[in-house]
């Protein structure tokens, strides 16, 4: 909330089901097999039931052929043919030892058997667990750096992940915004870093070689678009991958201080013509020997406005700007003049003697000047309203504001539908993670409906006035009735971002940093009587440099 793409090894993934599939059938196993009652029964049925032949009625034959025996009446003996050789064994004999080998070579089998399906079974089984990224007696250890949450804001919800996965350790460590994105990409590179990351939605480009791809088993391409804004499929998607979670979404609000704009009779501006005409009346401003007292809005200058660029950036966007292509690329393309529109537009604000001029550099800071009541309007971020109300209570200034959309450009028509302004933080895993299964999956939970509700709920015991607003799109009712948040929620749909973004704490070599500091050197040459069409061709040439040395062929 507050400012306050590589891929996983698919071949890896699909072997891993390929060994579950072909074994798994282990109960069927030889072991299985053996063990079976049934075969018990045949077996027993086999030997039991079959006696050597005659084996009851040897003894009295033996007795019948005594009696009938070679001898004669007169003491002769008969040698008969047919008597068997006084040592030869009988046939009867040789048929009993021939059973009692194959019963114990049956037996042998049968062990046989057994054994090896006992170690068919440990296998499989050894297999399988080898196969499985994590059982549930694997200690996984999840080290995760946040931004803005204090360590009991996240607790409740990360306790109860670890009841429900006892083998899953969450750390979660809170981070300082100095130098953040060096340190960060610095970390992973040296295998160092968390396994769970929170980044900012225009980095994608500067740190896709950190980021691991979402596995589409966490979020589809589909249900990933059904769930978040738009404004999150076009930023986190490169090359067919998603490579991160929003967990909230925020973007420009125009701030207004409710009791000047009665007192002076004034609605609330709607369109830049309004905003316009609002400066013309010269109802909000108020100079005082060449001096401004009291401004209409901030608009026109760099150093003493938060968010200057971000305000451009929307400007761009609304007149037609192809920011991804140059500064001269218009969606109508007859012209090349839509950014140069803009840029004179911006700048006539803090242009002395022109009808629009209601700002200047020495007014305070945009965001200290609305909280102390010298200016009505600015446009900001949500997470600004914090900001905000701590200076107002410091001054000891009882501060009535309310916040609106942005203006847009006069229309009538569903050719030109409003364009809003995102800016927001994503929740990542790092390529270098030895635990990215077990990341996303913890991600996906984050980002559930009933985790989201939670944790929103932990925030507002600290922030009172709202949480980090959700990024997903079934939750938007639950903020309709919040009024610093409903026109931010209603404005999400049409929400668009560029590499423009301020205070994303990507540091001076970062990607909006840089981008910023020519934009910015193409308004303040303005004041130096330098054209704005010599003032952005200069830009122009600027930003390609950047796209250039982040490999950005074709701007998101």
């Amino acid at each position: 909330m507050d400012n306050l793409p590589k891929k996983e090894n698919q071949a890896d993934k699909d072997s891993s089901q390929a060994s579950g599939e072909i074994y798994s059938h282990g109960e069927q196993s030889v072991y299985g097999e053996a063990t079976r009652p049934e075969n018990h029964q045949e077996a027993d049925g086999q030997y039991q039931g079959i006696q050597p032949p005659f084996s009851e009625g040897s003894s009295s034959n033996s007795t019948s052929n005594d009696s009938n025996s070679g001898y004669s009446q007169e003491g002769s003996v008969n040698a008969s043919p047919y008597d068997a050789a006084p040592n030869s064994s009988s046939p009867f004999e040789e048929n009993k030892q021939k059973k009692i080998i194959i019963y114990i070579v049956a037996v042998i089998i049968f062990l046989l058997l057994i054994l090896l399906g006992y170690f068919v079974f440990n296998f499989i089984k050894n297999r399988q667990n080898n196969n499985s990224p994590k059982d549930n007696k694997t200690k996984v250890v999840l080290n995760y750096w946040g931004l803005w949450e204090d360590d009991q804001i996240m607790k409740g919800v990360v306790d109860d992940y670890q009841r429900i996965h006892p083998n899953v350790e969450i750390k979660y460590a809170k981070q300082s915004t100095v130098q953040y994105r060096e340190r960060l990409q610095a970390a992973i590179d040296r295998s160092e870093g968390p396994d769970i990351f929170r980044f900012h939605n225009s980095w994608v480009p500067m740190i896709v070689n950190q980021l691991d791809a979402m596995p589409k088993d966490i979020y589809s391409d589909e249900e990933f678009e059904n769930t978040f804004y738009p404004v999150a499929s076009s930023d986190l998607k490169m090359g067919g991958n998603y490579y991160g979670i929003p967990l909230e979404i925020d973007g420009l609000l125009l701030f207004y201080n409710e009791d000047i704009l009665k007192s002076a009779n004034v609605q609330v501006p709607s369109t830049w013509i309004d905003v316009q005409n609002v400066a013309f009346q010269n109802k909000l401003t108020v100079i005082e020997n060449n001096k401004l007292i009291t401004s209409a809005i901030a608009l026109g200058t760099t150093d003493n406005i938060d968010h200057f660029s971000d305000i451009l950036g929307l400007m761009f966007l609304q007149n037609g700007t192809k920011l991804n292509k140059s500064l001269f690329s218009c969606l109508d393309e007859k012209i090349t003049s839509c950014s140069v529109e803009v840029l004179t537009f911006y700048h006539k604000f803090a242009e002395p003697g022109t009808p629009n001029y209601t700002w200047n550099e020495t007014i305070d800071n945009s965001i200290i000047a609305f909280a102390t009541g010298k200016v009505a309007m600015i446009l900001a971020p949500s997470w600004q309203t914090f900001t905000i109300q701590e200076i107002a209570k410091n001054s000891n200034i009882q501060l009535n504001f309310k916040t609106a959309q942005v203006p847009q450009l006069p229309c009538n028509t569903s050719s030109c539908p409003p364009i809003n302004w995102a800016t927001y933080w994503v929740e990542g895993v790092a390529k270098t993670s030895k635990n990215k299964k077990a990341a996303w999956e913890f991600l996906k939970y984050l980002s559930s409906k009933e985790v989201m509700i939670k944790l929103y709920s932990e925030q507002m015991k600290v922030r009172q006035l709202f949480g980090e607003p959700y990024s997903r799109k079934d939750l938007a009712d639950k903020l309709s009735d919040n009024h610093y948040l409903a026109p931010l929620i209603a404005a999400a749909p049409t929400m668009k971002s560029f590499y423009l973004v301020s205070r994303t704490y990507d540091g001076d070599t970062g990607i909006d940093s840089r981008m910023i500091t020519y934009l910015k050197n193409a308004v303040n040459s303005l004041s130096q009587g330098v054209s704005p069409e010599s003032a952005l061709k200069t830009a122009d040439e600027g930003f390609k440099q950047v796209y250039s040395s982040f490999g950005i062929t074709s701007a998101n």
